[in-house]
């Protein structure tokens, strides 16, 4: 594998709310938390989308050539059968350009779920130890299209 190395760290729920938010249980003595703040602003258009992505396993270490990002809706991956799994994420530069140099990654256990904020770019699923699955929510179908994907130089994730 070649190109720069990412860390990979445990998931950081500060670390990781510049890119968006993680989705996890509720609180003790709470019965529930709600998350619709990230889906409040619908892209003209547009339509709910759920849907079930099945995973197959990666191992480490992982190159990783290619990243997306949604410019008008946020996306919610929740695991519904995942052991663990890794995110990547980096932001934009000024012109709009993903910022390789500020690429950064974390381990994500199976009881945890990730929201990534509109513009920001991120790799695909990537789940480890075994195939997984993921109920994935996001507005789509507006009148700009709303997938960006971009080949980018290896960068290789390492524990």
């Amino acid at each position: 594998m070649t190109g720069p190395v990412i860390r990979i760290r445990p998931l950081d729920e500060g670390a990781f709310a510049p890119f968006g938010e993680v989705v996890a249980p509720p609180r003790s003595g709470d019965r529930r938390r709600f998350y619709s703040r990230h889906f409040a602003d619908r892209p003209t258009r547009s339509d709910p989308v759920v849907h079930v992505n099945s995973v197959p396993p990666s191992e480490l270490p992982l190159a990783c050539t290619g990243i997306e990002r949604h410019p008008s809706a946020a996306q919610c991956f929740l695991p519904l059968d995942v052991a663990r799994y890794v995110v990547m994420v980096m932001p934009s530069s000024a012109d709009g350009n993903p910022d390789l140099g500020r690429a950064a990654a974390w381990e994500v256990p199976g009881n945890r779920g990730v929201i990534y904020h509109p513009m920001v770019w991120h790799m695909g699923a990537t789940v480890l130890d075994r195939p997984g699955n993921f109920a994935v929510l996001m507005w789509r179908g507006g009148q700009d299209p709303d997938d960006e994907f971009r080949n980018i130089p290896s960068m290789t994730l390492i524990r």
